[in-house]
């Protein structure tokens, strides 16, 4: 089976934080697993350079809307990277590749019929002397009266546009800017309404969010979109009479998915349109990119009238990850950023953490306490437990090979079924209750040897030592496969002792008389005076800004 999954591209604007992996994170796991299962996999995304966030931030620090995306672009792909996302390509919206496949794409789209010139009036500072982009208009959403951006309302989730806000102000200089008239292109959405419509009813298995949140954008009646902006940071519009413009960011980041599908099928020597549409596709993201994924990217597929392009299959949207009872805020450094959290402590406990704990299904909160909690206590204390005190004892009292007797057959004929009650849990998206029935199992495993006692039974029953042994080295050696989705690096020290070459996604069994290698151990103790520290930092940082 062909596999496509495509990780959202965050804003090149800022450090990546806690909030940005939790969302990103279960695209990994789903190509660790289709890769396992022997599918054909291509896992995409990248850094979203061309945002008007990225544009105001180029102002602040005096430098070039280039320099200031490839600074942050290069730090993604370096945490995502130390984090073990295993991206097949991890591209940017800059890239020469990502905009002459846009602009290829748009030249077609402008011929299929739903996309049409219009005159419309634009927000203009007649201070800063410019037409204002959509994150350049700041005030009050005429929906929740809550303050909002000019494209969107992160309060109620509106998509809006600048000439729909209330009490509207530049938010570079703070004027109330004035309309002026400027010819754009805009994409007939309501042309599509009926197919977007139905598209959308037939997807009722999605998560609710993007089930709901879909319906709403709907019912409330789609606008016809602008596809053109007056710019001067973005892909040029490959049109004539446009020059000066640029193509708007919404209808060029979601097509990041394509070019780096279609970049990747280049390499590979595959068919694009074929690989394309033969794919299973999964779409990660936040919450807040639910209409970009289930409305924007299905119109601009299906005005593509020239070709037929498939629309996503499944749409794994998060809930929001909120920080010690409070929303993550960039501006207000409350927030707990990737680059640091990395230098501190070990990716798989982040990953873990993020994972089963994680606003899978509702709104969750990161506290330290509970992030060390979980490490100490689950991957240190069930997990990492299990598998020292089995090897360590095998080192001790077998001279590190794998006694030579049966296994547990009741135990070991629970691993099949294992891998098939996780496997679909991950293919529904519901990677919280794979991870748990994992360790789950991995309790389970650590009640065993404890009634087992070899300890006792390698002095007064060496047979059943030897067998509790030999059953505990195949749990382990499948818990390093059934894991390496979730726990890559600690999963990859434990293949490496057995010397399991490929994290496939089948039952194994360790043969008889096997020489260990050295043993790694998984997981450090945390110390729970970190707690604290942890807790001062994050407040000092908050003063700080």
């Amino acid at each position: 089976m062909n596999v496509l999954i495509g990780g959202a591209w965050p804003y090149a604007n800022g450090s990546l934080h806690i909030g940005h992996i939790a969302a990103l994170l279960p695209g990994d796991v789903l190509a660790r697993y289709f890769r396992a299962k022997g599918d054909t996999v291509l896992f995409v995304s990248g850094s979203d350079c061309h945002g008007t966030p990225v544009t105001i931030r180029a102002k602040q620090e005096n430098k070039t809307p280039e320099e200031i995306s490839d600074f942050y672009h290069n730090e993604f792909s370096h945490c995502l990277l130390r984090l073990g996302f295993s991206y097949d390509l991890y591209d940017k919206t800059s890239s020469e590749e990502h905009k002459n496949f846009v602009k290829d794409f748009h030249k077609k789209l402008y011929n299929g019929g739903f996309v049409y010139e219009k005159t419309t009036p634009q927000a203009y500072c007649t201070n800063c002397h410019r037409f204002l982009p959509d994150r350049f208009v700041k005030g009050v959403c005429p929906h929740c009266g809550k303050n909002a951006r000019g494209d969107q309302c992160e309060s109620c989730g509106s998509v809006l546009d600048p000439e729909n806000l209330l009490k509207a102000e530049c938010s570079i200089c703070g004027s109330s800017p004035e309309s002026r008239p400027s010819t754009h292109l805009f994409l007939a959405l309501t042309k599509l309404k009926d197919q977007l419509e139905n598209y959308i009813e037939s997807h009722s298995f999605w998560r609710k969010n993007a089930y709901e949140l879909s319906k709403r954008y709907i019912r409330e009646g789609l606008q016809d979109r602008s596809l053109t902006r007056d710019l001067d940071w973005g892909i040029d519009v490959p049109k004539d009479g446009f020059e000066g413009k640029k193509i708007y960011i919404w209808a060029e980041n979601v097509l990041g998915y394509l070019s780096a599908c279609y970049t990747l099928c280049q390499r590979h020597g595959l068919d694009f349109i074929e690989f394309w549409n033969s794919s299973k596709h999964y779409y990660v993201h936040g919450k807040d990119n639910v209409p970009f994924h289930t409305i924007i990217l299905p119109a601009l597929l299906l005005s593509r009238t020239d070709t037929f392009f498939k629309l996503p299959d499944e749409i794994i949207s998060s809930e929001h990850l909120t920080l010690s009872g409070k929303k993550i805020s960039t501006s207000d450094n409350w927030a707990v950023w990737i680059k640091d959290i990395l230098d501190r402590y070990n990716p798989d406990s982040i990953r873990y953490f993020l994972i089963s704990n994680g606003p899978q299904k509702k709104d969750t909160d990161f506290t330290w306490r509970e992030f060390i909690n979980s490490h100490n206590g689950e991957l240190l204390g069930a997990y990492g437990n299990f598998v020292n005190r089995s090897l360590v004892f095998i080192q001790k009292f077998f001279e590190g090979k794998v006694p030579e007797t049966h296994n547990r057959p009741d135990i070991l004929n629970s691993l099949p079924e294992l891998y098939d009650q996780v496997g679909a849990l991950i293919e529904q998206g519901n990677f919280k209750e794979a991870l748990d029935t994992v360790f789950k199992f991995i309790r389970n495993a650590n009640k065993y040897f404890d009634e087992e006692q070899p300890w006792i039974t390698v002095n007064s029953d060496l047979e059943k030592s030897k067998k509790t042994l030999y059953t505990c080295v195949q749990i382990i050696a499948n818990l390093s496969l059934l894991l390496n989705p979730f726990l890559p690096f600690s999963s990859e020290k434990v293949r490496n002792i057995l010397k399991i070459e490929k994290a496939a996604w089948n039952f194994i069994e360790i043969p008889n008389g096997f020489q260990l290698e050295p043993l790694e151990v998984l997981f450090e103790r945390i110390d729970k005076k970190v707690i604290a520290e942890e807790e001062a930092r994050l407040l000092q940082n908050q003063a700080i800004s």
